[in-house]
């Protein structure tokens, strides 16, 4: 994992979008969703990259084991 803090406002910026890397927050962590065929386009079934999504994974249908296949490039700051 790297010791990078990203805000949130940070975070938003890698959305997948026009070659931009696809990262997404969850529990405190980032994790970098570029190369998952999951996350084409930086969406992935409704979910956008450059956010975290947390409080959305606790309805997901599927559980957080699912993160354990993204690699850690940072952790989520508070701001």
């Amino acid at each position: 994992m790297e010791d990078r803090i990203f805000s949130k406002s940070e975070l938003s910026e890698f959305n997948g979008k026009d070659g931009k890397p696809a990262y997404v927050g969850y529990k405190g962590k980032v994790y970098d969703a570029t190369d998952s065929s999951q996350w084409g386009d930086g969406d992935h079934m409704g979910h956008l990259a450059g956010q975290d999504l947390t409080e959305e994974m606790e309805i997901a249908p599927h559980d957080e084991e699912v993160m354990s296949r993204l690699k850690v490039v940072g952790v989520l700051g508070s701001s």
